[in-house]
């Protein structure tokens, strides 16, 4: 009989590096969605408002059903690539340091970086393509400590957020992180949403390269920071 290879321990991130990137992928995704909506009209991070929108054109026989449906169907089939993509590249339920996080943040740079190019000629791919980005993004993590983590829509945020209040209020043992996480995503997301749609209308330069940039280097930041802490040590990232 051979003997089994020990697993190799699995380091842990810490809270606090988890919280600071959830709110800065939060603002990220969210300065991309309203640089889709302001400039296309559709959204790429969440799309209950979009099919609700094809539906009353349907219903309203509206002249640009057409466009809006192409551009649901796009979007919600590569937000569900997107999802896929990543949860066959993570391949782990839990946040460990050991997963490639960096690499997959900078391959969404990438992919914003592409839609950047496709915008002007081609907007259906380049709302693909961002659409596949944040459900990548969305999926990198759904579960840490308890919470559920959504990085690119607020709806389940915002229950969660509003049912461990009234838990809490209830009487009901709630930690306050189940409380405070959800809070400062959602207000990431907001400011996110805030300063993509000032990049737009004020006409500051190219919003979307902008922010395919700082996906990259952050991605590239994580990487090269997990590969500097010892082995022997818990990851901060």
């Amino acid at each position: 009989m051979t003997a089994q290879t020990p697993k190799r321990e699995l380091r842990p991130l810490s809270p606090s590096w988890v919280l600071a990137v959830g709110c800065a992928l939060a603002a990220l995704s969210a300065g991309v969605n309203a640089f889709f909506l302001v400039r296309v009209g559709a959204s790429v991070s969440h799309l209950t408002g979009d099919v609700s929108r094809v539906a009353v054109e349907i219903a309203s026989s509206h002249s640009n059903l057409h466009q809006g449906a192409y551009h649901l169907v796009a979007a919600t089939l590569s937000f569900l690539l997107g999802a896929a993509t990543a949860g066959f590249a993570i391949h782990h339920p839990d946040l460990v340091a050991e997963r490639p996080y960096g690499r997959s943040i900078s391959a969404i740079g990438l992919c914003l970086l592409a839609a950047h190019f496709f915008l002007p000629k081609h907007p259906v791919q380049a709302i693909a393509l961002s659409a596949f980005a944040c459900g990548f993004q969305n999926a990198l993590a759904t579960h840490y400590k308890g919470i559920i983590l959504r990085t690119t829509h607020l709806t389940g945020l915002l229950t969660d957020l509003g049912s461990n209040i009234g838990l809490r209020l209830r009487g009901h043992h709630i930690r306050k992180r189940k409380i405070i996480v959800p809070l400062l995503l959602c207000a990431s997301f907001f400011t996110g949403a805030a300063g993509g749609s000032a990049l737009v209308l004020g006409g500051w330069g190219q919003p979307l390269l902008l922010l395919a940039g700082a996906y990259s280097a952050a991605g590239l930041v994580l990487g090269l920071w997990k590969h500097c802490v010892p082995k022997t040590m818990p990851a901060q990232i």
